[in-house]
Parts: structure tokens; sequence; C-alpha cells
């Protein structure tokens, strides 16, 4: 049995779109692993942003852990009067959010330009 793994997991690339937004990029597996670091991420740039853009395009997979943080991170958001927009395309996340019902209670945009420019 190998210690090494050979791929994180997931992957989180964030970006500066101006000194007021951020666009979290999230890529891989969002699971109970996962989820924890996906959370002190946005969590991070809520903190520091009034925009939160979450790309959630390059998703693998999305467990309940994953759909949990994003309904935290929502609430955070609304707690600091900022705005969280998340953009997802991806069948797998898609059929998680529709399934439970939490699309509807969180902000989405077709892509990253449509988030930023609705803010910017």
């Amino acid at each position: 049995m190998s210690r090494h793994f050979p791929v994180p997991l997931v992957g989180l690339h964030v970006s500066d779109h101006g000194p007021d937004a951020r666009v979290v990029t999230v890529t891989g597996e969002v699971d109970a692993l996962t989820a924890p670091t996906l959370a002190s991420c946005v969590s991070a740039q809520l903190a520091v942003a009034k925009v939160v853009v979450v790309d959630l395009n390059g998703l693998k997979f999305l467990s309940s852990a994953g759909l949990r943080v994003l309904f935290e991170v929502n609430e955070l958001a609304i707690e600091r009067d900022c705005r969280l927009w998340f953009v997802c395309s991806c069948p797998v996340a898609n059929m998680a959010l529709e399934t439970t019902g939490l699309r509807q209670h969180l902000s989405f945009a077709e892509d990253v330009a449509s988030a930023l420019g609705n803010e910017l």
C-alpha cells in the first residue's frame, strides 16, 4: 500500500478580480475528507472580498458533506453581507443540487464572467 496519493482529491485555485472580488475554482472530488478544505478556502475569501464566485464546473464528485459546505458558506456570506455566486454546469454536481433542493437556495450564474458582471 502506497503512502503517497498520486493526485490530490480536490483542487482549489483562487484568483483576484479587483480589490473586492475573488473566484474560487474547484476541481476533483468534494467529499467528507475534502469538504473542510473547501469550507476554509471559501470562508477565507469571504473575509477579504465582498463578491466571491465559486466555480464548480471541474467537479467529478459532490457528496452530502460538500453540499453542506455550500449551504454553510452561503449562510456565512449572508451574515457578512457579501455576495456569493455559484457557477455549475457539471452534471454530477447539478444532480446533487437539484435532488436535494439546494439549488433553489443559492445564487447561480451561467459562467464566471456573468457572475462577476452581475456585481462589478
